[in-house]
């Protein structure tokens, strides 16, 4: 283990045991900032990681609170952080306030550059990967943070809500969610090289499970991965795999037992860890062209007799799909909270046209019909908020508290995703409205913000599946499919 602390910056007080906890929140006052990591990397100017390390009440050196100087965050009130407000460690506001350093680098400019010409943010992901952040939420004893989903997922809504986007953080998403499968199941030479390498950023993973003509219904994927000597043979097709132009290995799930032949539909799929390598006529990327994160990369992905070796797979033969049910509700959250982000990007941009734009002599924010739907905008995302930060804490607690069971997490994680992304969608469309026909102008970023908050609506899963789910598991209504 690590410890994580804060340099000491101007206008810091000792802190002391008698500050409360409310004072502690005080732009005046200083907080004490202490993680789990073992890796001995640099996160920012202001945070460095010290081996061996132990999380403590006592603290050791201040950080100024932001909260009074500055850019204010738009997802909290004026006077206190919303999150801090509802259960928030410390060390998690700092997640967030480190993130915003990193991103600060990477100016709208940026991200209208890389849309518009389709390139991918090495930049972003080298800067997160330099400063440890890569590793997030993945065990100490592998290099990583040791961190839960509560922290990865804040990580991502600050991506997000930097300007970055849904693009932003689908850069990184596959390494937080993706990995979780390898380091909880994966064999010993997939957890001490495979990780790491991630974890520095040499490597990028995608995230292999989507067909086309399969969809949501993954029990019936036809790609194979069929046994031969020491490897395993991979023939079919996969889609919507995102970064597969610029990853190194792909978690990848293959049916290696004929469904005809398995008692139950979940057996006999498989998962691995392979190597992605473009030179063999084997292996084929088709870039798809989308609507919205353009920035990185989507693609059809063509196996053909793609050879890889036996020690590719993760796990058990034939238990891949329980493999895979470990992270699903972990991709729910996160994906809530990169919506979350967008959708108070959309709506801060449009705080400040209405505020700035003027017509018949006077703000354009004076008129109700301008400044109640953003209002209404604004407090559909903190409600959704709460949902998702609700559900991340439960999926992390879950891990130890046997009485939070899978299917009350199942339900939280869902939830938040949907309530997430409705709001980001109903911000980011009434983002473009407000500015009217400027709206429809890149330079003003509404518009791209309209084109990427459509992802959560349908990834990972549908709305109507979500809500097919909670009416059936929760309701206990007839199953409708």
């Amino acid at each position: 283990m690590i410890l994580l602390y804060l340099t000491a910056t101007p206008h810091c007080r000792p802190h002391s045991s008698s500050i409360s906890s409310s004072q502690a929140r005080d732009d005046h006052t200083c907080v004490t900032i202490m993680a789990t990591k073992r890796s001995a990397a640099l996160l920012s100017s202001n945070f460095v990681l010290r081996p061996h390390g132990i999380i403590t009440s006592r603290p050791r050196l201040c950080l100024r609170a932001s909260g009074g100087q500055g850019r204010r965050s738009f997802s909290c009130t004026r006077r206190q952080q919303i999150m801090e407000m509802s259960g928030f460690t410390e060390e998690q506001l700092t997640v967030r306030e480190a993130i915003q350093k990193i991103c600060a680098q990477f100016p709208n400019e940026y991200w209208q550059q890389h849309d518009q010409s389709e390139t991918d943010p090495k930049e972003l992901h080298a800067a997160l990967a330099a400063d440890g952040w890569l590793g997030i939420a993945l065990p100490e004893e592998f290099g990583g943070a040791g961190l839960g989903i509560s922290e990865a997922t804040m990580m991502l809504q600050t991506i997000s809500q930097s300007g970055a986007g849904m693009a932003g953080a689908q850069s990184i998403h596959a390494n937080v969610y993706a990995t979780q499968p390898l380091a909880r199941f994966g064999n010993q030479d997939q957890l001490e090289s495979t990780i790491p390498n991630i974890i520095s950023g040499k490597w990028r993973v995608c995230f292999g499970v989507t067909e086309p003509n399969t969809g949501l219904d993954t029990l019936k994927l036809t790609t194979t991965a069929t046994r031969k000597g020491d490897k395993y043979i991979i023939t079919g097709q996969k889609i919507w795999i995102t970064c597969a132009q610029v990853a190194s290995k792909m978690i990848l799930l293959a049916r290696t037992t004929p469904l005809e032949e398995v008692k139950k539909p979940s057996e006999g799929l498989s998962m691995f860890c392979i190597d992605i390598d473009r030179s063999t006529p084997a292996l084929e990327l088709k870039k798809i062209k989308k609507m919205g994160g353009r920035a990185v990369d989507a693609n059809e992905v063509f196996f053909d007799h793609y050879e890889v070796p036996e020690n590719s797979l993760i796990g058990e033969e034939g238990q891949g799909f329980k493999i895979i049910l470990h992270g699903m509700n972990a991709e729910r959250c996160l994906l809530a909270g990169e919506a979350l982000g967008l959708g108070y990007a959309a709506v801060e941009k449009a705080a400040k046209y209405a505020r700035e734009r003027v017509v018949f002599g006077r703000p354009i924010g004076k008129n109700q019909a301008i400044a109640h739907p953003l209002a209404d905008a604004y407090m559909n995302l903190e409600s959704a908020k709460l949902a998702t930060y609700h559900a991340a804490r439960l999926y992390d607690r879950s891990k130890t508290d046997k009485s939070i069971t899978p299917y009350a997490v199942g339900v939280a994680c869902n939830s938040a995703k949907y309530l997430a992304a409705e709001a980001a969608f109903k911000a980011c469309e009434r983002a473009v409205m407000t500015h009217g026909g400027m709206g429809y102008a890149m330079e003003y970023d509404v518009e791209r913000y309209l084109r990427e908050c459509f992802v959560p609506r349908i990834a990972p899963v549908s709305r109507e599946m979500i809500l097919n789910f909670v009416s059936e598991k929760v309701l206990e209504l007839p199953r409708s499919y």
